[in-house]
């Protein structure tokens, strides 16, 4: 039998926002799954909670939340090009990451330091330093909380595009990620085009003989220099995506503003503009308004200073969209996910 509870979730979200689920499941046993399809059938929606680093929480859920704590990592399969590794969904994409450093496990490291769990990466398809996680994926295990099946997933059925996937596009709460596997080559090459990373000094220093641990190591490195911690200043990362234009709209944007950050995609056919710059140039890098602002060093990452509400989050979030779309004619999406009825405006 399932044990559900009502749950504070204030610190189940790196944004610290003040939230309170009224039906909370931990699932930390995959034989709870069909009695999980079962019961979620008395509740208006599913709400699969990870490590909270990508959502935006409403005062109050109504759904089902399922916080996943399932954990581990091991080697599946192991041939003469590349090895297999299957992932626990609850387990800490960090602490994944780290491990595959001690085993020899190279790939990953570009991946370092990124919050949340190994079940939401492929959700979000995350990516830094100019490696995302779909590169590597070989394929899923996902549980169908609506038909009570297990299903296998690979690349095509994940639809993974630039900060997004199918369990993002279709039906939001049905698919339940339970394990993860990646495939590692063995033939280990560094990616280095990431021009923080390029510049750093112990990957200067090694040249050609650079190893994967240094690359992890610049990689954390350079995040802790750029990224406040969570757990010192509530955040949940990068809150837009860097925003992609074709080659005719970056061209007339760098005539206006011959100083834009922006990286060619799709051997140049389109361009992907650092959004951090855009807002800087707005006027927004270490602004407030209310008890949220935009970060002082990384004006890309929205952080709230104490006692924000997910209504803060929306306004600011609007405001700096719509300065950005006036002085740029540039639309930015926002990252994380708004879970929970939104908060109601106020009189």
């Amino acid at each position: 039998m399932l044990h559900i509870t009502e749950q504070d979730l204030t610190h189940y979200n790196t944004l610290g926002l003040k939230s309170r689920a009224h039906a909370f499941l931990r699932l930390h046993d995959l034989s709870m799954l069909d009695a999980l399809s079962d019961t979620a059938a008395r509740y208006p929606g599913v709400v699969i909670l990870g490590g909270g680093s990508n959502v935006v929480l409403a005062p109050h859920i109504d759904s089902l939340v399922v916080h996943m704590e399932t954990r581990g990592a091991q080697l599946v399969d192991d041939d003469h090009d590349a090895r297999i590794v299957e992932v626990q969904a609850g387990e800490p994409w960090h602490h994944f990451v780290a491990t595959c450093m001690r085993q020899g496990w190279a790939g990953l490291e570009n991946l370092a330091l990124i919050p949340g769990t190994v079940g939401a990466a492929p959700i979000q398809n995350i990516g830094a330093y100019g490696v995302e996680q779909d590169e590597y994926f070989h394929s899923l295990v996902a549980w169908d909380i609506r038909y009570g099946r297990r299903v296998e997933m690979g690349p095509g059925d994940c639809l993974f595009g630039y900060r997004d996937s199918f369990f993002k596009r279709v039906e939001p709460g049905r698919w339940l990620i339970v394990a993860v596997r990646y495939r590692l080559p063995h033939d280990w090459r560094p990616r280095l085009d990431y021009p923080d990373l390029a510049r750093n000094a112990t990957i200067a220093l090694a040249g050609a003989a650079v190893t994967p641990q240094q690359v992890f190591d610049a990689v954390c490195e350079i995040r802790r220099s750029k990224l406040p911690d969570p757990a010192e200043l509530a955040n949940v990362g990068s809150f837009f995506k860097n925003p992609v234009v074709d080659a005719e709209t970056y061209r007339s944007l760098r005539d206006l503003h011959p100083g834009i950050v922006a990286y060619p995609v799709e051997d140049g056919a389109r361009y992907k503009l650092a959004a951090g710059w855009l807002i800087e140039r707005s006027g927004w890098k270490g602004r407030r308004l209310g008890p949220v602002g935009m970060h002082e060093r990384q004006s890309l990452v929205l952080v709230n200073h104490g006692g924000a509400t997910a209504r803060d989050i929306q306004v600011l979030a609007d405001v700096v969209r719509a300065e950005v779309a006036t002085r740029f004619g540039v639309h930015l999406e926002q990252e994380p996910v708004e879970l929970g009825a939104p908060a109601p405006e106020q009189a």
